[in-house]
């Protein structure tokens, strides 16, 4: 890692380098665990791991401060594993390189892995260091956050025992989070009956890139494009043109990322090949106005593709195309309590054919959770008008605010100490395993911060370096009023 002097306080992103060594794609953390628990034994260290996964390791209060309110700090292991396309990466094996890139670290083609291994970092340091004063604390790291919240949902209401629990999952120095959305799932399943493709049609592989992408949650109410569906519009318009069939599609990722890129293959008649490239052209130039502020890189390409024999039959491609043109994607409502907060969002994340069938992979988020069962009902209302067998998973709750919050004061009060300014107070458009943990200890008081995250969940991902010391600076400094 280049400039080292850069990269402050030291011991923290030590500790980041160690975790990035380490393979942590969701659902597939057996070496994460294993690292961790190895790092508490040797520290010699109280290291427990449940039988889902988590793992917790205990640290007794430094002397004379053993009467202490006991303080959990907690982040996930697991981190989103994308990479550009052109990139030569194994997630399950290879560690993430990083770089310096001004006030800014960044990977290289890939997601960074701060969120969350930065709040993993942190957490380690805290368990390292032999001059940091503090009551009694546990370190709780959770596994498969990003894709289920497994770790939090398999826990036992008595793995953790703390007073207060510190979150070290936000993306933004200078707020601290008070409130989270919580979410569900909707995935639907449409049949893929083929039939021959003519033998004069012209067969093509289409694709959008480069999309910012984001966070499903915190990053949908910026703007930004969905590659599917830019792609499923391009392709209903030329549908209702000529004999379109769709061959294949791969388009989109995980069910928390805006998806940045989006590739088909299908076929036409020969004679439409030069509208085909025509009617792209335009598309494109319109697609870049509508987005002129926040994707400035899109791009589509249009190739020839040899070797397909069947397609989509034309009848069910066309209802499943509509259902999928219809079906919502974006913010669904604002809070009518604060201003500036979605309260209600679905994302579109991924549309990919499988065997016989598509499988298309959508996430709904809400800060009410009436709100939330009904945009999942509207989602679920296109699928099925358009043939598709819909579930909708149980979910995640949300975190309502606790208005009398002891750990929020405590926060509150050593930010304005430290950096002589007031934090902002928020509730948060995504999810957090804050949610989980208030059903489970409903006496536990929590908060959470973090620090600057950009490009989450896509290749774009980068930590604002200096705002790592803040964080940590405020965290001591919470730890020694509590």
């Amino acid at each position: 890692m280049s400039n080292s002097n850069l990269l402050q306080p030291s011991i923290v992103f030590d500790c980041f380098a160690e975790v990035n060594k380490v393979p942590r794609p969701s659902k597939r953390e057996d070496k994460m665990i294993a690292f961790l628990k190895a790092f508490g034994e040797n520290l010699g260290l109280p290291t427990k791991v449940d039988e889902t996964g988590n793992v917790c390791i205990s640290k007794p209060a430094t002397p004379g401060h053993e009467n202490r309110k006991k303080v959990i700090l907690q982040s996930h292991m697991d981190m989103v594993c994308e990479k550009n396309k052109d990139v030569d990466f194994d997630f399950d094996k290879d560690a993430i390189q990083t770089y310096i890139d001004g006030e800014w670290m960044r990977a290289k083609g890939t997601t960074l892995g701060a969120d969350d291994g930065i709040g993993v970092a942190m957490e380690m340091a805290i368990l390292k260091s032999n001059d940091i004063e503090h009551g009694p604390i546990e370190c709780v790291f959770t596994r498969d956050e990003e894709t289920g919240l497994t770790g939090a949902v398999g826990m036992k209401s008595d793995f953790m025992d703390g007073d207060y629990l510190i979150n070290l999952d936000s993306e933004d120095e200078g707020q601290i989070f008070v409130s989270c959305a919580g979410g569900v799932r909707t995935t639907a399943t449409y049949a893929f009956p083929t039939e021959a493709i003519p033998a004069d049609y012209y067969t093509f592989s289409i694709s959008i890139k480069g999309l910012m992408g984001g966070h499903s949650g915190d990053d949908i109410n910026k703007k930004r494009a969905n590659a599917n569906k830019l792609l499923v519009r391009f392709l209903v318009k030329e549908m209702q043109k000529f004999d379109l069939r769709l061959v294949d599609i791969q388009s989109g990722g995980l069910h928390n990322a805006i998806p940045r890129e989006g590739p088909a293959i299908c076929a036409l008649p020969k004679d439409k090949k030069d509208a085909l490239r025509a009617d792209l052209n335009i598309y494109e130039a319109e697609v870049a106005e509508e987005y002129e502020v926040t994707e400035k890189t899109i791009a589509f390409k249009l190739e020839s593709h040899e070797g397909a024999q069947v397609a989509m039959e034309p009848v069910a491609m066309r209802k499943m195309l509509l259902s999928l043109h219809a079906v919502h994607n974006g913010v669904f409502a604002m809070s009518q309590d604060i201003d500036w907060l979605v309260e209600t969002s679905s994302n579109l994340a991924s549309i990919h054919l499988e065997g016989d069938h598509v499988t298309v992979t959508t996430s709904q988020r809400s800060s009410v959770s009436s709100a939330c069962e009904n945009v999942a009902s509207v989602v679920r209302a296109a699928f099925e008008l358009g043939g598709a067998k819909v579930v909708t998973n149980e979910g995640y709750p949300g975190w309502k605010l606790n208005p009398n919050s002891e750990i929020v004061k405590i926060a509150k009060e050593s930010y304005e100490h430290l950096f002589g300014k007031e934090p902002r107070i928020l509730a948060i458009h995504a999810g957090l395993e804050c949610g989980l943990f208030s059903e489970k200890y409903p006496k536990l008081d929590m908060v959470s911060f973090g620090p600057t995250l950009r490009g989450v969940h896509s290749p774009d991902e980068r930590l604002l370096i200096p705002t790592v010391k803040m964080v940590w600076d405020h965290l001591l400094d919470i730890l020694k009023r509590v």
